[in-house]
């Protein structure tokens, strides 16, 4: 059950940050040969003068946070992290410079999952 935030900047178009969506959605199930079903992603976009990137206001970037059940390998996560930065670099137009991501792994007893039990409880 991939769940990530997407942090960007203001400006993007409708039609660009549908395809942030759509190709990070894209990148999280061919990584990780994770069910689309089970993947979430929400779009947080903050104003250029709320973000500084190596002392630099309101310059370009893409922050994702993921939250993953514990247990991927350092290579599944190695490909999700190379596969998002390509999919926010390509719908974007930003260089992979500009892209950041931060894996956060989740006990299987701290994830909710559909019918309001965990991860462990409904064993995966």
């Amino acid at each position: 059950m991939p769940i990530l935030t997407a942090h960007v900047n203001t400006g993007h178009s409708a039609a660009q940050k549908r395809a942030l969506l759509e190709q990070s959605t894209q990148a999280v199930v061919k990584a990780l040969n994770a069910p689309l079903p089970s993947v979430r992603i929400l779009l947080q976009e903050h104003d250029a003068g709320h973000v500084i990137v190596a002392g630099q206001a309101g310059a370009p970037q893409v922050l994702y946070i993921v939250y993953l059940i514990e247990g991927r390998t350092i290579e599944l996560k190695a490909a999700l992290i190379a596969a998002l930065g390509e999919a926010a670099s390509a719908s974007l137009g930003l260089s992979l410079d500009d892209v950041r991501v931060v894996v956060r792994d989740v006990p299987k007893s701290d994830m909710g999952v559909a019918g309001g039990i965990s991860a462990l409880a409904a064993g995966r």
